[in-house]
């Protein structure tokens, strides 16, 4: 199989690559390198095509998918306080861009999964959250994932096979502070000797699923035999902000203690996702745990 991972070179697509290099597949990587990072494939530089590109431009794209049999699609700009100060290129990247892989595929008639995000259901009504949950995204990025769903729905209609993983707080080396990037914030600042700064009251909840827990949905929503829908990719168990920050403090053996900052504009309250979807139509389990991964990851400085 020949297969497309735009946005290759970040934080969830280089492990994507990995995988599939790993199983002996054939990889193109587009990437822009506006956010990703040409050394997170230093392993596997040699045994891909990386082309240097941007996905808003559709003749581009095109020549590459017509050669590929599946498309994993990764690009996105992610940070949810810079979609408030840059939202126009948020939304010419993450929907102009992603209607032309859209478009394209349907040509070539290659099956896409593509990162879609939890973001879209704003701040719940009923935890745990599922699929049919009501979609109320409350800041820029969160709604051009919501344009790029109703996007994937018209394209269904008319016979493309899209799949939208909407993941909730993915997690793992290589992780930036911008996607979702707590974790990693808490961790500078305890390296630095500075407490971990904590945005709001701290009782926020995430739901945090491990990078190469979601590549693993991605092989298995593209190996199935769905060929449209969403579906949610988290752990269904949720921790609080403050307890987060107590737990890196623990595992770091520092003495810090955390501080408060002013709460972010555009930042949900709850999330806890309902995975029985991705659970029974991929046969999808999440396998590692945040607090076992930050054990190790601590000790041996991987973030």
């Amino acid at each position: 199989m020949n297969n497309l991972v735009t946005g290759g070179a970040g934080f969830i697509g280089s492990h994507l690559v990995e995988y599939l290099v790993k199983k002996g597949e054939t990889v193109t990587v587009i990437d822009n390198l506006r956010t990703g990072k040409k050394k997170h494939l230093e392993s596997v530089l040699n045994m891909i095509d990386f082309i240097e590109g941007d996905i808003r431009n559709y003749e581009f794209v095109d020549q590459i998918i017509k050669n590929v049999d599946r498309v994993f699609h990764q690009a996105a700009l992610a940070s949810v306080p810079e979609s408030f100060t840059n939202s126009k290129e948020y939304f010419d990247v993450n929907v102009i861009g992603t209607e032309n892989i859209f478009k394209s595929a349907k040509n070539y008639d290659c099956k896409i999964v593509y990162a879609s995000s939890s973001s879209v259901y704003g701040n719940p009504i009923e935890i745990p959250i599922t699929e049919e949950h009501p979609r109320n995204p409350i800041n820029p990025y969160a709604k051009t994932k919501l344009e790029d769903e109703i996007l994937s729905e018209r394209y269904c209609l008319q016979g493309s096979k899209i799949i939208g993983l909407r993941y909730f707080n993915v997690f793992g080396e290589r992780q930036s502070k911008e996607y979702a990037g707590v974790i990693k914030k808490f961790l500078e600042n305890i390296y630095d000797n500075k407490p971990p700064i904590i945005n709001g009251d701290g009782l926020q909840t995430r739901d945090f699923v491990y990078v190469e827990d979601v590549v693993k949905a991605n092989i298995m929503a593209m190996e199935s035999d769905v060929t449209c829908g969403f579906f949610n990719i988290g752990t269904g168990s949720a921790i609080t902000i403050s307890h987060l920050a107590d737990v890196i403090v623990k595992e770091s053996k520092s003495i810090l203690k955390s501080i408060h900052g002013p709460e972010l504009k555009g930042d949900i309250k709850e999330s806890k996702a309902d995975i029985t979807l991705a659970k029974r139509l991929f046969n999808w389990y999440p396998r590692v745990s945040l607090e076992d991964w930050l054990k190790i990851a601590i000790s041996s400085r991987l973030i």
